[in-house]
């Protein structure tokens, strides 16, 4: 573990860093609070550090409140090492944000201890904070494909609303699902329509561009929002995701299967709302499932599409 120590008293130095060096520790020194505060604010920041109140500059006291204004994730654990042993003292130094303090001079077996809590300390917060961010993963996405999952998408459909009604930087949203997709699950079973689902999600995640969103909104059915299409053929944007869809062959327990999509796609206008937009999309689907299946159309087109080749 890297471990920061501050201390201005060169013998106090070099006795911290060679009692942590020698189980393990990778050291970072500093002579004053100034310099542990630089080195505590940087990407790399040690987890642990332990600071001497008494510093030129700033106190290891101050250092703590600074450490403590950041917002982190994972914040440091921060030991004040200190000759007041005054209970007022010691508390003072736990409001300012230090969560454990060593009296000096030191018993190096005491300081082993206390980094000892620090790092189980440390560890803790990382699990933790993996575990929080797995379950916000498990919240927004899709169990299945990993797609995002319909809650999400919605306020993701809010925030892109905002965004292009103060900028209008042109907005779509396709909505599609596979042909015939009840004809698969009858003939391969429900676990090879699965597989077909999380192929499908890989091929159309490929064709998309980086800040397109992808959402599954049930069974066979998917979203796509594309955002900044400016002046962009809308069709084509979808008709890619089409035609790559429909040249795959996914990969399935009883073997490749060909696939293809229909879409319906709205683009946004002043006015609209997200209902709009889905409900335009929805629409347009409908009409390239009467046309045939397979293509794109459009919710402004007036006659339907050609069929893909």
């Amino acid at each position: 573990m890297r471990i920061l120590i501050a201390d201005d008293d060169v013998t106090s130095r070099l006795v911290l860093a060679g009692v942590l060096q020698k189980h393990g520790h990778e050291v970072v020194v500093t002579t004053d609070g100034a310099e542990a505060w630089d080195a505590m604010r940087r990407p790399d920041a040690p987890a642990l550090a332990i600071l001497d109140w008494m510093m030129p500059g700033l106190a290891g006291v101050d250092v703590c409140r600074r450490i403590r204004s950041l917002r982190s994730d994972q914040p440091p654990y921060l030991i004040l090492l200190t000759s007041r042993g005054e209970k007022a003292d010691v508390v003072a130094g736990l409001e300012a944000g230090a969560d454990d303090y060593l009296a000096k001079p030191f018993d190096s077996g005491e300081l082993r201890a206390r980094v000892d809590v620090g790092r189980r300390v440390i560890e803790l917060q990382a699990k933790l904070l993996e575990a929080s961010v797995a379950l916000a993963h498990e919240a927004m996405h899709d169990a299945l494909t990993g797609a995002l999952n319909r809650r999400a998408f919605s306020d993701v459909l809010s925030r892109e609303l905002s965004e292009e009604r103060r900028h209008h930087d042109g907005l779509a949203l396709g909505i599609c699902d596979v042909d015939e997709f009840k004809r698969i699950n009858d003939v391969h079973g429900h676990q090879v329509g699965d597989e077909v689902l999380c192929g499908l999600v890989r091929i159309m995640t490929s064709r998309l561009r980086g800040h397109d969103v992808l959402s599954r909104h049930g069974g066979d059915e998917f979203v796509v929002l594309a955002g900044h299409v400016g002046d962009a053929d809308v069709r084509l944007l979808f008709e890619r995701t089409r035609a790559a869809v429909a040249d795959a062959r996914i990969p399935t327990r009883a073997g490749d299967v060909s696939i293809t999509i229909s879409f319906g796609v709205s683009t946004w206008s002043d006015g609209e709302t997200g209902d709009h937009l889905l409900a335009a999309a929805d629409a347009a689907l409908y009409r390239a499932k009467d046309a045939g299946r397979n293509r794109v159309f459009l919710a402004d087109d007036p006659t339907p599409p050609d069929a893909a080749a």
